[in-house]
């Protein structure tokens, strides 16, 4: 059994949370160049332009693509075989104040939802664990999460005669009703099925997959392009200024559920769609 050093863990998310704001993706990066190719606004093509130098920019001088570098998403996977002395969340917590020190990245978290003072070091961290039988490794995901994508999720419990059709209406109407809000285009991530705390979850780890993959189950992967096309069709634009590039791309996860219940989740990131990860 191998054990754990949680000092390698709270250096490796230090350097993910930095890296996440600094570093777009090579995968996010090509959709947005695809992005630029299709779309046909002169604003859209303008908007897409600079977000491509403003990421050029960020990855050159090492600072954030973004002022708001958001609240420190994590998912952590931690093999059955790995021996664990000590307290891996403090690690954690550990690491996302060090990184959010060092890399001169804005602290967003605040203590209580309703007295909204600022906990100043960016902690606590929202960590989503897993067990992973015979593994002996361990693997994390830092996805800092901004406000402005945040708050255009939606999670409805719908009656299961709503459908596939149910479906599409609700995540189009999240769309519009975000607008320019979520920063588009947008990368989508959909749960569904579950319960309602699984469904947005399954929601938000849809956004970890890579933008060019497609889902190995035929039911998601064909509602994933269905909804692609259709957000695309609202008009909203890049930055809600209108064109054909609303969304980079869909991604959908599902579960089962209840017979009497139709669980769906839309969790948004703006076309940043910051995640770095690390295998210990």
């Amino acid at each position: 059994m191998k054990e754990l050093d949680l000092t390698k863990v709270t250096e490796e998310v230090a350097r993910l949370c930095i890296e996440a704001n600094y570093f777009i993706g090579k995968d996010v990066m090509g959709k947005i160049k695809e992005a630029l190719e299709k779309e046909e606004s002169p604003v859209g093509k303008n908007i897409l332009e600079q977000i491509i130098t403003n990421d050029g920019i960020a990855a050159d001088d090492q600072v954030p693509m973004c002022q708001d570098t958001g609240l420190a998403v994590v998912f952590l996977e931690v093999g059955t075989e790995v021996k664990i002395n000590g307290d891996i969340y403090e690690a954690i917590n550990a690491g996302v104040r060090k990184g959010y020190e060092e890399g001169y990245l804005r602290k967003s978290a605040v203590r209580h939802p309703l007295d909204r003072v600022n906990t100043k070091d960016n902690t606590p961290a929202i960590i989503h664990t897993k067990l992973v039988p015979g593994s002996d490794k361990v693997k994390i995901i830092v996805a800092p999460k901004g406000g402005g994508s945040e708050n255009m999720s939606y999670v409805k419990m719908l009656a299961p005669a709503a459908g596939v059709e149910g479906v599409k209406n609700l995540i189009i109407e999240a769309i519009k009703a975000g607008g320019g809000n979520p920063c588009p285009p947008m990368v989508v991530g959909v749960g569904l099925g579950g319960t309602f705390e699984k469904a947005a979850l399954l929601a938000k780890e849809a956004l970890m997959r890579d933008l060019n993959d497609k889902s190995p189950d035929p039911v998601n992967a064909k509602l994933e392009d269905e909804l692609l096309e259709l957000i695309n069709n609202t008009g909203v634009g890049p930055l809600g200024l209108g064109g054909k590039v609303t969304a980079l791309t869909v991604k959908v996860n599902s579960y089962p559920c209840h017979i009497a219940s139709l669980p769906v989740a839309v969790n948004i990131n703006c076309h940043a769609a910051r995640h770095k990860e690390v295998i210990l």
